[in-house]
């Protein structure tokens, strides 16, 4: 553009003037419709996302079961149709900006050449000026306004670019609720005690762990959340086990996502072995903890990848050494292609019963010091239920065990049981103990003998408590 420009002057100062005259028309533009395709980018990649999490959470295996089961599959599909209308429609709306903005450029570039053709013919014909230097001058004006558009253009793509950016680093600046220590402190091997001292948690809010763009919201509740652990005191010495019982939302998983490093306390300590978690790394609480809970997600995947997804480099030998131990190998050996075999979408080809021995198959081959059974035999019959005892039996032997459950007669034999209500431990003891103290576990064992069904399940014995 430079170089142009020079040649240019010497040839005809004035008619370069004249041509350098529609120069702010090319700027002008570009700032306004970068500005207005920036925020029809950002609109678009709204609804994109809008979009595929409905496909994600309505048209998978779990969403589209409710979908089906509550007849609205129709009323999906305009919902769906609608959100991929207004996708199709602002993607035209940014093609059509681009055209007329690249349109709008060419225009623009034809005009200063037909305003110097035109002066500078009059000038040729009065014989200021020479039929040659005319035609050079032209010929630079197409070599100076080509790369002035590309020039424009390229402001646009930088503009309409930066949304992108502003998506991916405003998720990258996000501080993360977990960090590890700068000096870490190993936890030692094998089973350890685990120690909640003096803990107190609330949830963090969404401003804390999200983002509104996220979100799909303007903005982000900020309001603190209520505690929900008050001053919990709680020890299990290394190879005990203690069961934690009481109605829902009193605070039990809480506990469990806290042993776990889900979350760090907002008061008081949780300690592995003597060591703060604060003060280790995440990838040494997940080798001490294995963790089965009661809702088991298992990947779109074969059965031996689920299982390797806790050990990497496990044998075949070892996976059969698990999911016999899990009681759950008969099973194996009947599927079409044995542990080869595609379990589905969160497992959905396979029972609860059979899914929870997986999950404990699983964290056997993990085969951590430290086991946490958040609900594992909640919602199973009776046969699956002693199927999945049987596969704990093996899972809890020679481990430091938190287990929770309703089922009372699930945690009879713990070393401790701790009863938890509101946030706080307001019994503690062995199954006989509490029952003599005629307190709230008392209460909820007898609700539960008083029930007609000899296996109650944890919704009906809060209920009724």
């Amino acid at each position: 553009v430079a170089t142009t420009l020079a040649a240019m002057f010497v040839l005809s100062w004035r008619l370069t003037l004249l041509a350098l005259c529609l120069l702010p028309l090319f700027v002008l533009p570009a700032r306004f419709v970068g500005r207005r395709l920036a925020d029809i980018t950002r609109e678009r990649y709204r609804l994109n996302g809008e979009m595929g999490q409905m496909m994600t959470e309505r048209f998978n295996v779990s969403g589209g079961l409710v979908v089906k089961l509550f007849g609205r599959p129709d009323e999906e599909s305009v919902t769906f149709s609608e959100r991929a209308g207004r996708v199709a429609d602002i993607g035209v709306t940014q093609a059509m900006y681009s055209r007329v903005f690249m349109t709008s450029l060419g225009l623009l570039a034809s005009l200063a050449a037909a305003l110097v053709y035109g002066l500078g013919g009059l000038a040729a014909v009065s014989g200021s000026l020479g039929i040659g230097t005319l035609v050079a001058l032209t010929a630079y004006l197409n070599r100076l306004y080509g790369p002035l558009t590309s020039l424009s253009n390229v402001q646009v793509d930088v503009m309409t670019t930066l949304v992108s950016f502003e998506r991916v680093l405003e998720v990258l600046d996000l501080e993360p609720a977990i960090a590890d220590a700068g000096d870490p402190t190993a936890i030692p091997a094998g089973p350890v005690a685990v120690e909640l001292d003096a803990v107190t948690f609330r949830y963090p809010t969404a401003a804390e762990v999200s983002l509104a763009s996220l979100e799909g919201v303007a903005q982000l509740d900020d309001g603190e959340p209520e505690e929900v652990l008050h001053g919990i005191d709680l020890r299990v010495e290394p190879g005990r086990t203690l069961a934690l019982v009481g109605p829902s939302g009193a605070g039990k998983s809480t506990i469990a996502g806290l042993v776990s490093r889900l979350y760090d306390p907002t008061g008081g300590a949780v300690r592995l072995g003597g060591v703060d978690l604060r003060d280790t790394t995440l990838a040494a609480v997940r080798d001490t903890v294995g963790v089965v809970a009661q809702d088991v997600h298992l990947f779109h995947d074969t059965l031996a990848a689920n299982l390797r997804y806790a050990a990497p480099g496990a044998t075949d030998e070892q996976l059969e050494a698990a999911l016999r131990a899990a009681q759950v190998w008969s099973l194996v050996e009947r599927l079409p292609e044995g542990v080869d075999t595609v379990v589905g979408d969160r497992g959905h080809r396979l029972s609860g019963g059979e899914k929870q021995r997986i999950a404990i198959a699983r964290l056997l081959l993990k085969n951590p010091g430290v086991v946490v059974l958040d609900e594992a035999t909640a919602h199973l019959d009776t046969a699956s239920e002693s199927a999945v005892q049987a596969a704990l039996a093996n899972a809890l032997e020679g481990r430091t065990s938190i287990v929770i459950a309703h089922r009372l007669s699930t945690v009879r034999d713990a070393d401790e049981i701790a009863v938890i209500d509101d946030g706080r431990v307001v019994e503690r003891g062995t199954h006989d103990d509490l029952l003599a103290a005629s307190g709230l576990y008392a209460e909820l064992s007898r609700t539960q003998l008083a029930s007609p069904h000899t296996a109650a399940t944890p919704a009906e014995t809060t209920t009724a408590a």
